[in-house]
């Protein structure tokens, strides 16, 4: 991994989903309305989703910077490019 920051990020965001998706099997349990149910798993979802944007902005990061560690600015912008469109 490129970054230490970009593994504690990560790490801190499937935390987060790790306690997300236990909400979600508590409230299976409860029998809690399937609405309810619903919007937590997609709040989980897109919250994984966005994990996986920074793996994927972490991967080539390091792809780029073992060509050329001069890439360092065109990196960050893609960084900021796949966090706003993805």
């Amino acid at each position: 991994m490129a970054k230490e920051n970009t593994k504690d990020q990560i790490l801190k965001r499937i935390a987060r989903i790790e306690g997300q998706l236990r909400g979600v099997q508590k409230l299976i349990k409860e029998n809690a309305d399937c609405e309810k149910i619903a919007q937590q798993m997609s709040a989980a979802r897109k919250a994984l989703e966005k994990s996986n944007h920074l793996m994927l902005a972490c991967m080539i990061e390091e792809q780029l910077l073992e060509q050329s560690p001069e890439l360092k600015l065109q990196t960050d912008d893609i960084k900021s490019l796949l966090s706003k469109y993805l």
